[in-house]
């Protein structure tokens, strides 16, 4: 299965690997650069079914770390769509981009947040800061709230016409809209806090709207977080909820990880361990679902989709590893995959 295509919209992805959006912190005010156009560009050439650019900010506070890539400005969006060109034109591989903004987690670096002074001012659903010791968050306005589901909007107008094939939506790891989602972050008692259906408004909204900028050329993804690993917090119950509401929502797949809103929290780390959070979201609410965490080898991927529990296979340290695990998976498996012209001479033949 790793090797058989899937579609979502008018969007056929060759194969089942994902290269998982992953923080570079490498641009200087939210601006792509060469480094970024080699490092997915050389992903694309290894025959990676879909390529996700890393977290970008959909304004200057979303950011994690004033390195971290933006799409907020025109500058941004050109010199990503470069990228895009590249990969469309010499690969086979689509090309998707992660939309984030990181609320209370941001204006860090090394993991550590920085005065406001050389950061910024963070926000959050309610006044409670990700580690005790972090400056208190400003308090979001329903106003406010409503500007930043525009700047959410404004992004993926930006990304659409960057020419990028996938749209995701960051609602995982303790980011904003994860803020929203916990009880344990989130403590309004307006219509975006309290009950379930108020804390995901903030996402449904946010979905609405990023909606309203695409066609069927352009597919849908939301990540989250199954679980939180802390008691009273968001679960695999609520998830399954919520992927039952994004399907809904025209949401074409749900990118199932874990953890990372509540500081200190004890989750157990093995292969595949977040592959079961996403098997209960795709086979209880019968949705698409990708799965990640520590999958490094082909013979696990198969599994996993032979299984059924998941549709795509996302990687991230062992595609930095190695970044043509998908074409030398297919000289593995006897299976066909993209392999650049120019490299002919090394093909593996089976």
């Amino acid at each position: 299965m790793l090797y058989t295509p899937i579609q979502f919209r008018n969007v056929e992805l060759q194969n089942r690997w994902v290269m998982s959006p992953m923080c570079m912190y490498s641009c200087e005010n939210g601006v792509a650069n060469d480094f970024h156009f080699v490092h997915y560009g050389s992903r694309a050439q290894g025959g990676t079914g879909l390529i996700m650019v890393e977290a970008t900010g959909v304004e200057p506070r979303g950011r994690i770390t004033n390195h971290c890539m933006g799409i907020w400005n025109d500058e941004q969006a050109r010199e990503l769509q470069k990228i895009v060109n590249f990969i469309h034109k010499n690969s086979a591989s689509k090309i998707g981009i992660q939309l984030t903004h990181a609320g209370r987690k941001g204006s860090t670096w090394n993991n550590i947040q920085i005065p406001v002074e050389e950061g910024w001012e963070t926000i959050a659903p309610s006044p409670i800061p990700y580690h005790p010791t972090e400056r208190i968050p400003h308090v979001l306005s329903v106003e406010e709230i409503r500007n930043l589901v525009l700047n959410f909007k404004d992004a993926a107008r930006r990304a659409v016409d960057a020419g990028f094939d996938i749209i995701e939506i960051h609602g995982a790891h303790g980011y904003l809209i994860h803020q929203f989602l916990s009880p344990l972050s989130n403590i309004r008692t307006d219509e975006y806090g309290g009950s379930f259906e108020n804390r995901i408004r903030f996402l449904l909204e946010i979905v609405d709207a990023v909606n309203e900028e695409l066609n069927e050329n352009t597919a849908l993804f939301v990540r989250i977080s199954g679980t939180e690993y802390a008691e009273n917090g968001w679960n695999v119950e609520d998830s399954v909820k919520l992927a039952k509401e994004l399907n809904n929502h025209h949401v074409d797949l749900v990118d199932v990880s874990s953890g990372g809103n509540i500081h200190g929290a004890k989750i157990p780390v093995f292969e595949g361990y977040q592959v079961p959070f996403s098997s209960q979201v795709k086979n209880r609410a019968e949705v698409n679902t990708g799965t990640v965490g520590l999958i490094t080898t082909v013979e696990q991927a198969e599994e996993i989709l032979q299984k059924g529990d998941a549709d795509l296979i996302f990687i991230a340290r062992e595609i930095l590893r190695n970044p043509y695990i998908a074409v030398q998976g297919s000289f593995e498996m006897k299976e066909e995959c993209f392999f650049p012209h120019q490299y002919l001479r090394a093909k593996i033949s089976s």
